[in-house]
């Protein structure tokens, strides 16, 4: 089974400025309300693994599948037979600002349960996330 879900949405940040919160993992529970810690073995950059305590809490394994600096990074989180991909994207807009997509995959049995589940408060940390890098 496969879920997805996708959202995009524009602001006046710049691509920097999302991209800075994005990149700084210890802002992550600060705009997504179903992240309590993100603990990385290493920089944000592909192929660093870590743990991520989701509301709960949860403690799960995160990766970090690509990066792009300044513009992409997917990430990866394992719950027993699911997996959780979370691709976070940012372009420049012409004339200024950003436009952000997030989109959430999930694989595994139960897929299309979980997933409203672990999406619900998608559109809440996005609108968190603009809202921050507006103020930068």
């Amino acid at each position: 089974m496969t879920f997805s879900y996708e959202r995009t949405v524009t602001t006046t940040a710049d691509p920097a400025a999302v991209w800075q919160l994005w990149s700084d993992i210890s802002t992550w529970p600060v705009w997504d309300p179903a992240v309590q810690e993100v603990l990385l073995d290493g920089p944000f950059e592909e192929g660093t693994t870590g743990t991520m305590t989701l509301t709960g809490p949860i403690e799960v394994p995160v990766s970090l599948e690509v990066v792009v600096p300044g513009s992409r990074y997917l990430d990866q989180l394992t719950m027993g037979d699911l997996v959780i991909r979370i691709d976070h994207v940012v372009r420049p807009l012409d004339g200024g600002g950003s436009e952000v997509t997030v989109s959430t995959t999930i694989e595994g049995p139960g897929a299309d349960d979980i997933g409203p589940m672990v999406t619900a408060d998608a559109p809440v940390a996005m609108e968190a996330l603009i809202l921050a890098a507006e103020k930068t």
